[in-house]
């Protein structure tokens, strides 16, 4: 029977032992989306060529940052750490509450236009709800 249930002699503890929380209870997870916005600041970045490497649906990963001239300051990084901007100060003002509440908030990439002269990331805003 596919349904039955069985006794297992195996620790349950040390089937989690190589995981984390955040991969046990992501199948439980999903998006919600709160806004529509685009990165600020692209113009400033150093290395430019970061922007060659995004695409369309991309996941960006949003941290806080009070220590700038907006309190209510959010930079935008890729996955694998490099920053490429911030959501603008007219949008940040409740996502900054949200994530000083301890909310998870993520970006995504919705369109990419004018990579060479002007580039402008359109991004959607998410949270992320368990």
């Amino acid at each position: 029977m596919k349904n039955e249930i069985t006794k297992s002699d195996k620790n349950k503890i040390a089937l989690m032992d190589d995981k984390q929380l955040s991969d046990i209870i992501k199948p439980l997870s999903h998006e919600i989306h709160l806004f529509d916005s685009f990165v600020s600041g692209i113009l400033n970045l150093k290395d430019k060529s970061i922007l060659n490497n995004l695409n369309v649906n991309d996941k960006l990963v949003l941290k806080r940052d009070d220590k700038n001239f907006d309190e209510n300051n959010i930079n935008i990084y890729t996955e694998d750490g490099k920053r490429i901007g911030y959501i603008p100060e007219k949008d940040n003002i409740i996502f900054a509450r949200l994530m000083d509440a301890g909310k998870l908030l993520i970006a995504r990439i919705i369109e990419i236009k004018g990579q060479n002269s002007f580039p402008v990331i359109s991004i959607g805003i998410y949270l992320i709800d368990y």
